[in-house]
Order: structure tokens, then sequence, then C-alpha cells
């Protein structure tokens, strides 16, 4: 049956019938027959409905930064649908509110939530996780939607605290240094010598060694001993 009503737009899209017939009319009286968002685009042209999405978009959400909308043109009036966008499904009422949910929104204008980048370093609190939540990454704080501010590990004794340790806040982190010649471990939040360091270092490439040798030592006993039966 659709095909055919296809074909039978087509036809009277393109020629006029004779009599008091009117094209609109048929048009009008074939478009009615089909479900909202379901009919082709012959019945929405400017001559046979009027496009309500036009007019304030319809009421319907928009989202004038990404040039998104919820409104939808049918013959029978508009409809307020959140939409579909590059695989990514929009949830809401359609009417005050639609946002990206599911694995990629935050490819769909960074998922609603709170970005910025600055001296080549770029921070967002979207989460692609599949929960739709917003949240401020490691070294902000705040809403995750509208606002994340730096927090000063420094200032806030974060990090950076140990007796040799000089701290400097910077934007979403902080730089440690240490005093003389001693060496910042992140992880631990202290200062330690290079030289102890390397002392270490040394005997645990010895321990290496001896061990590898150990384990030779036993696997060429075990050959003589297997040798020997």
């Amino acid at each position: 049956m659709l095909p055919y009503c296809l074909r039978l737009l087509s036809t009277i899209a393109n020629i006029e019938h004779a009599g008091k017939l009117a094209k609109g009319a048929v048009l009008k009286a074939i478009c009615a027959g089909f479900e909202e968002t379901t009919e082709p685009a012959v019945c929405l042209s400017g001559d046979v409905e009027t496009n309500e999405c036009l007019d304030n978009n319809g009421g319907c959400w928009q989202d004038k930064a990404t040039n998104l909308t919820a409104c939808k043109d049918t013959f029978r009036g508009r409809v307020c649908e959140c939409p579909l966008v590059d695989g990514v499904q929009f949830k809401g009422d359609g009417y005050s509110h639609c946002e990206a949910s599911g694995s990629g929104r935050c490819k769909i204008n960074n998922g609603g939530c709170w970005h910025d980048a600055r001296d080549g370093h770029a921070y967002s609190a979207c989460l692609d996780d599949g929960n739709g939540k917003c949240q401020c990454p490691p070294g902000f704080k705040g809403d995750g939607v509208k606002n994340c501010e730096d927090i000063d590990e420094c200032k806030e004794k974060k990090a950076c605290q140990c007796p040799e340790c000089s701290c400097k806040n910077t934007w979403g982190s902080y730089e440690c240094t240490c005093s003389g010649d001693l060496l910042y471990i992140r992880d631990h939040d202290t200062c330690i010598s290079k030289s102890g360091t390397e002392v270490r270092s040394s005997w645990a490439a010895v321990w290496v060694i001896l061990i590898g040798l150990a384990m030779a030592s036993g696997g060429a006993y075990l050959i003589y001993k297997y040798r020997l039966r």
C-alpha cells in the first residue's frame, strides 16, 4: 500500500487534475492517511501544510549552539521529540529538556558538560561511560556542568607538603620541586636523595644478576643429576 501511495503522491505533485478536484485537496486527503513523522517530503511542502517549527521552534527544545532541535514538522502539526544525532540519542521531554545519552555523547557538544582549554591543555567534565553524568576532572572542583574551578593544591595543602618540597600551582595540576640534590616522588609526595636512588638501583641490578646465576646453577645441577640415572 505504501509504495502505491508514494507513486500516487509523486504523480499528483507534478500534474494538475481536471475539474474541481484541486491538487492540494487530493494531496491533503492522501497525506492525512500517514502517521506523524512517517509522511513523505511532498506532504510537508508549503502548498500542503504550514511548518510550525518555523515559528519559535514550535515551542520545542532547541540548542542554538549546536543547531539541534526537538521540533519535527508533520502534516498534522509539529511534534516535540528529542533527536538522534550521529548515532547518539538525546533523551528528555522534547519541550524544555533534551540531553545526549549513552556512549559517544561527549562528541555532541561535550555532552552538555563543562570543558575548557589553556596553554595546550584541554580538560572535560564529560564522562563517556553511558551514565550521563558530568564530573569535574582531577585537579578541579565544581558542578561539572557550568563550572569547574582549578584546585590550588599548594594553598589547600593537598600535595607537595614534605619539608624539602617547594609547591607551585598550575591550571589543573601542580609542580613540586625539592631543595638541594633531592628528587621528588609524586606517588609518595616526598623527596629522596638522588644518590640513594642510584645506590638502590645498583643493588637491584646486583640482585637480578645473583638470582639469574642461582637459577642457571640450579638448572645445570638438575641436568647433571638426570644424566647420572
